[in-house]
């Protein structure tokens, strides 16, 4: 390939801004990873054995498919999405995700290897033919940087696969975990490569704000269908309806909280930014943190509305309290780097969320559900106030 065919898979100033049929079509196979990684938070909190271990291991699970997801929408706002080259790219990263979501069950069991092998295949896969694509160009350095440091991870990972059942498989997994967001976050710096800040990426980064928000739709639609399948299943108990309430409640609550001002402006913010790229890596870490806290929300909430009665289990409290947390807090922090100011709405419900701990420790489930989402419509009201009072803020300027 010429240098200047390499070029042109980079992205110009006309290419699209919204995201393609091809991207949306990619997300389908989030929809059915989020679908596994739910189930697995469930299983995880209800059956019997310690939850917070099981838990952090499909947590890991969780964040590993954020930076799949992450990475190709990167390469989607960096490069031309109507390439054919590009386009293949995308379909072999969308069939190895499939691979991962089936293997995700049994990801720390029997499948360990298989969910290992396609997790690397993606990660040094895609800059490899990144790299060849783009063997003849000067940006080549960037996905060559990141195979690299793709190549280093990939050691933890098919090692640790093969001792996965016992706590040093998984410490592995998490070293490797780590080297992959060390990578991202200090930009690969790689000997003779030199390093690759994000802020310096030219890329089409209102398209990669709307792939976020796209996301988190994704997020809350999981939700919808995990509440709505708990209470599909067993008696229509008055109970088990008030739960179920409370739950759309929350999910929509949580919609609501997140487009009011920072999910709103977003596109707006990064277009205006003089380092856009600066700005979409900040938004990048604040989703994670909402589409965990989301899922979290919805599998308290599918516990609660299974087994409305009774006392609640105090590892419940991980999800039906930390789940509006981990998204308040994301949020706060996508408005701070929005708006340069901490909400104090959020600040506050965080507070109350955490007082509220030791107190729901020993309340019904359905207390414990009807708090946290109270404290969620506490915020929304707040926004909704501050809404009437003042003009539509304005995203602060970003250097």
């Amino acid at each position: 390939m010429t240098a200047d065919l390499a070029a042109r898979l980079l992205r110009g100033g006309g290419g699209p801004s919204r995201a393609t049929f091809l991207e949306l079509f990619f997300d389908l196979v989030f929809v059915f990873a989020l679908t596994r990684i739910s189930q697995r938070f469930v299983e995880d909190f209800s059956s019997g054995r310690p939850a917070l271990p099981e838990a952090g291991q499909t947590t890991l699970l969780l964040l590993a498919f954020w930076l799949v997801w992450l990475q190709a929408a990167w390469v989607t706002s960096r490069y031309d999405p109507d390439r054919r080259a590009i386009q293949l790219l995308i379909v072999g990263i969308m069939l190895g995700t499939l691979f991962m979501a089936v293997a995700a069950p049994a990801a720390f069991g029997e499948r360990r290897l298989g969910f290992a092998a396609t997790y690397v295949a993606i990660q040094v896969g895609r800059s490899l033919v990144l790299v060849l694509l783009l063997r003849r160009h000067e940006q080549r350095r960037i996905p060559g940087r990141i195979l690299c440091w793709s190549a280093v991870s990939a050691v933890p990972w098919i090692v640790g696969a093969a001792i996965a059942e016992s706590p040093a498989g998984g410490a592995l997994w998490t070293l490797a975990l780590a080297v992959d967001y060390m990578g991202l976050v200090l930009g690969w710096p790689t000997p003779g490569l030199g390093r690759s800040r994000i802020p310096g990426w030219l890329i089409a980064a209102e398209h990669l704000a709307d792939r976020y928000q796209q996301f988190l739709i994704i997020a809350l639609g999981e939700a919808v269908a995990l509440i709505g399948l708990a209470f599909s299943h067993g008696e229509l108990t008055p109970e088990r309806t008030v739960g179920f309430l409370i739950a759309f409640a929350s999910t929509v609550l949580l919609w609501l909280v997140y487009f009011f001002r920072a999910g709103f402006v977003l596109r707006e913010a990064v277009a205006a930014a003089d380092r856009p790229a600066g700005l979409s890596q900040v938004a990048a870490y604040t989703h994670l943190a909402m589409v965990a806290g989301i899922l979290a929300s919805a599998v308290g909430h599918e516990l609660v509305v299974g087994q409305p009665g009774g006392r609640l289990d105090p590892a419940w409290l991980a999800v039906v309290l930390g789940g509006p947390a981990l998204f308040i807090a994301g949020h706060a922090w996508l408005g701070h780097g929005l708006f340069g100011r901490v909400s104090r709405p959020r600040l506050v419900g965080l507070i109350v969320l955490a007082a509220l701990a030791p107190v729901l420790a020993f309340a019904p489930p359905l207390a414990a559900t009807s708090a946290a989402t109270l404290v969620l419509a506490g915020v929304a009201v707040a926004d909704a106030a501050h809404g009437r009072r003042r003009p539509p803020e304005r995203p602060a300027p970003h250097g």
